[in-house]
């Protein structure tokens, strides 16, 4: 009960302290930088949104010493060594899986290449993708399945622990971009916070977009629980945000009407995305064998 309760605790933490945090976060880099800067004219959804991956962050040790970890080799952060191999298979899966996707898109006419992009445009989305790729990936499987997944999982059956891991990752990243109208103040956050949440209540949105993120934590978790460690999670995750953060800016709709099956330049919210990561998870079961040392209750 007591890391339920913890667990419980952390995420209110992370969506009210975040929620509260990210105005002042706004107004301390408005008083830093530049008004003509990006960082500057970014709107205030993002602030939230680091805001709030500030707060888990910060949290996450309390949470994993209170649900019994000792060390961050526990939470799946083993040396190097050895371990490229697995890395390199999950970007290998994480690419190829959505390259495949993308491809059926295509190849159905469903969305075109976008035409005349400029080079520096092309080269700019790609770096920035990777870098997103790298960064992202590795913080968000510390969080979600060294943490979440791993604290869960030394009370609770691991096939449990999985469920409300993945539903807690597909939970944090359906919140929807909303825009602040009129001036930030110390409570911006907190009403925007419901607005964020509104996805829940468009069917459309909610089904299969939620499912389909919960399917993509579940392969990341099972991933994890197979290995041992999060190498081949953090490649895997890897793999699908360059194509996620590419594919939106390299190609155009052809038919919006259908995008429920196709998916819109998120690619991983039509059921088309739903086939071909129920396909990997299922092919993903037979890949990796179970790891013996896997921390888990009986």
């Amino acid at each position: 009960m007591r890391s339920i309760r913890a667990l419980v605790l952390y995420l209110v933490a992370i969506f009210i302290g975040g929620a509260l945090l990210a105005p002042w976060l706004w107004w301390l880099v408005q008083s830093l930088v530049s008004v003509n800067s990006s960082l500057a004219r970014a709107p205030f959804h993002r602030y939230v949104d680091r805001s709030l991956l500030l707060i888990a962050l910060a949290g996450l040790w309390p949470l994993l010493r209170t649900l019994g970890a000792t060390s961050w080799r526990e939470v799946g952060l083993r040396p190097p060594a050895g371990q490229f191999k697995k890395l390199g298979d999950g970007l290998l899966l994480g690419f190829g899986s959505l390259a495949v996707l993308a491809a059926l898109v295509l190849g159905a006419h469903e969305r075109l290449w976008s035409p005349d992009l400029p080079t520096h445009k092309i080269i700019g989305t790609l770096l920035g993708a990777l870098g997103t790729a790298a960064v992202v990936a590795t913080l968000e499987e510390i969080l979600f399945r060294g943490g979440i997944f791993g604290g869960l999982r030394r009370m609770l059956p691991w096939p449990v622990a999985l469920a409300i891991s993945s539903a807690i990752y597909a939970l944090v990243h359906f919140l929807q971009r909303t825009e602040l109208t009129g001036p930030v103040h110390w409570n911006s956050g907190l009403l925007l916070l419901p607005q964020m949440l509104a996805g829940f209540a468009d069917a459309h949105q909610l089904i299969p977009g939620f499912f389909n993120l919960t399917l993509a934590g579940l392969l990341l978790g099972l991933a994890y629980q197979r290995t041992g460690n999060l190498y081949f999670s953090i490649g895997l995750h890897a793999g699908w945000i360059f194509w996620l953060k590419s594919y939106g800016a390299f190609t155009v709709a052809v038919s919006p009407e259908i995008s429920w099956f196709w998916g819109s330049g998120k690619l991983i919210d039509g059921w088309l995305a739903f086939i071909v990561l129920s396909t990997v998870l299922a092919g993903l079961k037979y890949w990796l064998p179970p790891h013996p040392s896997s921390p888990a209750k009986p």
